[in-house]
């Protein structure tokens, strides 16, 4: 009797684990039946001859074994036959009227097979809980892509950050996938949106990033109501991660201003993303479906003379007076490169001529300076001679990304170009 009620015990302390880790009552039911089949199946070599009952309300579980009756001294194999004298003269459970050719049901106590086999029924439920338990995580992980997440750090390593959920489920942050001036501690909270998650080998792994667009896009939707409720629409984002950001949004509704907004009374909802990013400087544009409106908006605080456009290429040629050019590139040429990605559009930035005021082009030096150095000096805003020969040297050499003899001897060719 004791160990019926051991059975009994261990399929209600399982039963006490499905509702702590979220399987459904039916999911387990099926598994509590394989699990004891499977145990059946090595016991007798096969369970096709026997009847699982389980009965989650009381907590048990029933097994019959149906068996075929034949006369005494035929029975060829005993898991699945017996003598018509055994059902005669069965202590539990006698049929007097059963006959040969019958099927007799057999009630099987599954504790009298030992604490080997309820050990073995432990560790096969145990390990089919845990693989449930494991998809379980992926299946609510994968709708959660993109999504904002928040974690405890547990273990820091050189490459990666162990993080632990609410629900204890690890989470990993790369080193690549943090902001570069990111600091953290045994016991910090960091948020993170959701980038990947994969199920390999049963093993689900969830990568969580803070340099990802998404990251940005979920912090806004967290601090500006306006785009939760869907009244403003994020239409595009361009990320530098630590370093800079553009957001590009548009208000659906015509009595909501998108930028103040997103920004806030004296920059209230900006600021605290501006403290979750690390610093990260932020400038919210106004949306616009007219490319040349847009790529203006974008390359802010320049004001652009003119702009040409090349649909087809998707290829901007912009053009500013000498004192905008240097606000265009930016810092580090970070302003004119968040700009591009913005927009979608190759951006070139070209000086606005004075009067009278001659130049050429750097393309057609290609015979004297190498086109790779050339391409270096046009993506940061220096397209024509006169734009080299009037940005600062030391300028040249921190945002071209040049060696110092490289720009002398560029500098060289210049001026003897004029000079003559």
């Amino acid at each position: 009797m004791a160990k019926k009620e051991e059975t009994v015990d261990m399929v209600d302390r399982f039963a006490e684990f499905k509702e702590l880790k979220n399987i459904d009552k039916t999911t387990m039911i099926s598994v509590l039946e394989e699990s004891f089949r499977s145990v059946l199946a090595k016991m007798f070599g096969s369970d096709e001859n026997f009847d699982v009952i389980m009965n989650p309300d009381k907590g048990d579980c029933e097994i019959y074994q149906n068996l075929e009756v034949v006369n005494d001294g035929e029975v060829v194999d005993p898991n699945k036959q017996i003598s018509i004298s055994d059902v005669h003269n069965d202590p539990e459970n006698p049929d007097p009227d059963c006959e040969v050719g019958e099927d007799y049901v057999r009630t099987i106590d599954f504790a009298k097979f030992g604490r080997r086999a309820i050990l073995n029924l432990r560790q096969t439920l145990a390990s089919k809980i845990l693989d449930l338990q494991k998809d379980a995580i992926y299946n609510k992980f994968k709708e959660m892509e993109g999504e904002l997440v928040t974690g405890e750090v547990y273990q820091l390593w050189k490459k990666e950050i162990l993080l632990l959920d609410e629900d204890k489920n690890e989470l990993l942050l790369p080193r690549d996938q943090q902001i570069p001036t990111d600091i953290y501690h045994k016991g910090d909270t960091i948020r993170a949106v959701i980038q990947s998650v994969d199920n390999k080998n049963n093993n689900p792994k969830i990568i969580v990033s803070r340099t990802s667009e998404n990251f940005l896009r979920r912090l806004f939707e967290l601090e500006v109501p306006e785009i939760h409720d869907g009244l403003i629409i994020i239409k595009a984002v361009a990320r530098i991660p630590g370093e800079r950001a553009k957001i590009a949004v548009e208000s659906y509704d015509d009595r909501i201003d998108p930028v103040g907004a997103c920004v806030g009374v004296k920059g209230a909802r900006i600021h605290g993303i501006v403290r979750e990013l690390r610093n990260e400087n932020i400038d919210v544009i106004p949306f616009t479906n007219n490319p040349e409106l847009f790529i203006q908006r974008a390359l802010s605080p320049a004001r652009i003379s003119t702009i040409r456009l090349s649909e087809e290429e998707k290829r901007a040629e912009v053009f500013l007076r000498p004192e905008e050019v240097s606000l265009a590139i930016g810092k580090g040429g970070l302003n004119i490169k968040l700009a591009k990605m913005l927009t979608g559009y190759t951006i070139d930035v070209y000086r606005d001529l004075e009067e009278n005021e001659e130049d050429i082009y750097l393309d057609e030096f290609s015979d004297e300076i190498e086109p790779w150095i050339i391409e270096s000096l046009k993506n940061m805003g220096c397209a024509t001679a006169k734009s080299v020969l009037n940005t600062p040297r030391a300028e040249l050499i921190e945002n071209a990304d040049l060696e110092e003899d490289t720009v002398d001897e560029v500098l060289r060719v210049l001026r003897a170009e004029f000079e003559e």
